[in-house]
């Protein structure tokens, strides 16, 4: 049987513990990469929440001024359902 020797067995172990270091540096800059982007991620959703709010109140106002708008043209179309009536009674006379 062929055994390794001292030197071949430190050898080995040498090796293993530098693949073990090429590991840990690719895993390190890979959490790094993932952090950052993760960050990032996390920037978008803030800036998107924020311009979501910010349309939800621009719509709530256009809404307001809708119905207040709604509300006038309402009251105009009675102040002229009023005088035509005024005008037909008028002419009728």
């Amino acid at each position: 049987m062929n055994q390794l020797t001292g030197m071949e067995k430190f050898s080995h172990l040498e090796d293993k513990i530098y693949l073990t270091i090429e590991f840990a540096k690719k895993v390190r800059f890979e959490r790094d990469r993932l952090e950052a982007e993760a960050n990032g991620l996390r920037r978008e959703a803030a800036n998107a929440l924020a311009d979501k709010q910010v349309a939800e109140d621009k719509l709530n106002a256009l809404l307001a001024e809708r119905d207040s708008i709604q509300l006038k043209v309402e009251a105009m179309l009675d102040a002229i359902a009023l005088i035509d009536t005024d005008v037909a009674e008028a002419v009728g006379r």
